[in-house]
């Protein structure tokens, strides 16, 4: 059997490439309970807390998965990453541009992941400009993964990506609706003053 191939030489480009689908996946979910959080489509008594832990939860979990991808791949005889080439951007020689991307990525996961953790001291604004920033993560995931896979048009990929980005693009432009963006742009009303709420109500009414 000529064209043979023994999977065994290509086990932790196998394992890798696996770690790295389940981490794209754990993103995706994560970014998604995010947009359902900031959308405010989850209800019910308790639905938003629950939504809240399970979103930290998917997305430490996929820190550990993205880390797997990466370490893994450090047994790989053929590539031969070593230390630089998964934790530099661009430096790997495969496909340098695409992997490039996905280890920009990994560092601005773990970047954004561990802000659960410093919230109370850069404070609930920055926390939130920052957190913003997850939805490049995961585009940045789908980039490496169609750009550096070998598996790129496999029709199982396909309907991974697929099944992950419907809710993702549904939920973002729930998010973009011009009605929450004139929301957002309208004036808050200004609550008056005691002072100025004691001269109100003591003016005297005029009859015409």
């Amino acid at each position: 059997m000529t064209g043979y191939t023994d999977p065994g030489q290509h086990i932790f480009w196998i394992a890798s490439r696996a770690f790295g689908v389940v981490a794209l996946v754990l993103v995706a979910v994560s970014v998604g309970l995010g947009l359902v959080m900031a959308t405010k489509t989850a209800k019910g008594p308790g639905v938003m807390a629950r939504v809240k832990q399970l979103h930290e939860a998917t997305a430490l979990t996929a820190l550990f998965a993205i880390a797997a991808h990466g370490l893994v791949l450090l047994g790989d005889t053929y590539l031969r990453p070593g230390l630089a080439g998964i934790a530099i951007p661009f430096v790997m020689s495969h496909t340098p541009v695409w992997t490039g991307l996905g280890v920009v990525g990994g560092w601005l996961a773990a970047i954004l992941g561990l802000t659960f953790y410093v919230r109370r001291w850069i404070g609930p604004k920055l926390w939130r400009q920052m957190h913003r920033w997850t939805l490049a993560v995961y585009f940045l995931g789908v980039i490496h993964t169609v750009g550096a896979g070998t598996d790129a048009r496999s029709v199982w990929l396909l309907a991974i990506l697929a099944a992950t980005a419907l809710p993702i693009v549904v939920l973002t432009a729930v998010r973009l609706l011009p009605s929450d963006r004139a929301e957002a742009g309208r004036p808050r009303r200004r609550i008056p003053l005691p002072n100025e709420s004691m001269a109100y109500e003591y003016e005297p009414v005029q009859y015409r």
